[in-house]
């Protein structure tokens, strides 16, 4: 039945991150540190208000751009925190997570054969989504030595006539790299010069660890060429609400609500009200999660090292990138070799593209337990490659 199959679908590879989740699943006593999923339940205050909205007997559509309270504290999160000014009611879009918000960004954005920089390694949905909207992936190889940022030099290399976006993920997911404000001023007379539309993925903005989070949208010169997608599943453990959003140019979510208000229509009412509570009232939930993350990552990196494998100090996010390279073994072999030989699951680099070989990702978003155990059978496989 394949001949029936949309061809862009049959080119499609399987995410790697769900490979080995579900390789994972079957097998017995594995410690999973593969999916970026915190471990916190989501704050009482906000599941409460959710069960209010039931008993409430609000279970009804949303307007498609979003409930309008819910609209507001997300213009206000982003002024309160970072410093961004929106208008609620003409530049913001609530999303199903932000998932939605990226295929809802390339399918609005491009057309046939625009060109879309990728920072690599980058998440597994970005080339997918680039490709299904009929654009082309130009990547920028982003180095260790540089801390996995962008610099302006690389970004004027990869720019030509047939560029129309920048995809920025910072804080990094897979790498934990952050741009500071520093970095990014070096690189907005670049974006002015070639009128780039950027994509700025902030869902790790509140997991910043060394320094305060910037946003590209904080440089007003080119604001109106910025897309913020974020949502609230990493900061306040809400992975399952799926509730994301975006903030642009106000023409820009009006093309969008087109595609919106007919493939989606609306997210779920009662996750609506549940995010209009955090946003409002969360604040104290980020500093807490953010403060819990960054112990583990400390020592998780501390004890990579330790045992043999190079690991950068990651500054953002609850993922550690450490070198596999001395095994000798593929990033793909390597986690292959962990899983069935000491049951610890985690994922290849190459799984965020081909600069991301030699490498594997691995989340620290798991109990200090879990974490402990998992790095003492790390330990104990490593020894066969002493």
């Amino acid at each position: 039945m394949s001949r029936y199959l949309n061809k862009k679908i049959q080119m499609i590879a399987p995410s790697g991150i769900r490979k080995f989740s579900e390789m994972a699943a079957g097998v017995p006593g594995v410690i999973s540190l593969g999916v970026g999923e915190p471990d916190f339940i989501t704050p009482w205050h906000i599941r409460e208000e959710a069960i209010y909205a039931i008993e409430k007997g609000r279970t009804y559509y949303a307007p498609n751009l979003g409930l309008p309270e819910l609209r507001q504290e997300i213009c206000n999160y982003y002024q309160r925190r970072f410093g961004c000014s929106y208008d609620w009611q003409r530049q913001c879009l609530v999303t199903v997570g932000a998932s939605e918000a990226i295929d809802l960004c390339m399918r609005t954005m491009l057309d046939p054969g625009d060109e879309v920089i990728l920072l690599s390694p980058c998440y597994v949905a970005y080339t997918p989504s680039v490709q299904l909207a009929d654009g082309v992936v130009r990547y920028v190889n982003l180095k260790e030595e540089d801390h996995f940022k962008l610099t302006p030099e690389a970004l004027e290399a990869a720019i030509t006539p047939k560029t129309k976006m920048l995809f920025l993920n910072f804080p990094s997911n897979p790498t934990g790299g952050i741009m500071s404000k520093e970095d990014y001023a070096k690189l907005v007379p670049i974006i002015k010069k070639h009128d780039l539309v950027v994509l700025s993925d902030e869902i790790y903005a509140e997991l910043t660890y060394d320094g305060h989070f910037c946003s590209l949208a904080s440089f007003k010169e080119i604001k109106d060429q910025v897309i913020i997608l974020n949502g609230f599943s990493k900061a306040y453990a809400m992975t399952g609400w799926r509730v994301g959003y975006i903030l642009a140019d106000s023409d820009i979510i009006k093309a969008m609500i087109k595609i919106h208000q007919y493939a989606i229509m609306c997210p779920s009412i009662i996750s609506q009200y549940a995010a209009i509570e955090a946003a409002r009232n969360g604040d104290n939930d980020c500093v807490i999660h953010k403060e819990s993350f960054m112990a583990r990552r400390n020592y998780v990196v501390n004890n990579l090292n330790r045992i043999g494998l190079e690991c950068h100090m990651p500054q953002g996010a609850f993922y550690v990138f450490p070198s596999i390279k001395k095994t000798g073994l593929s990033s793909e072999d390597f986690c292959e070799k962990l899983l069935f030989e000491a049951k610890v699951a985690v994922v290849p680099g190459s799984a965020f593209g081909e600069s991301g070989e030699g490498h594997v990702r691995i989340s620290y978003a798991y109990s200090i337990e879990q974490l402990k155990e998992a790095l003492s059978r790390i330990e104990k496989f490593l020894k066969q490659f002493a």
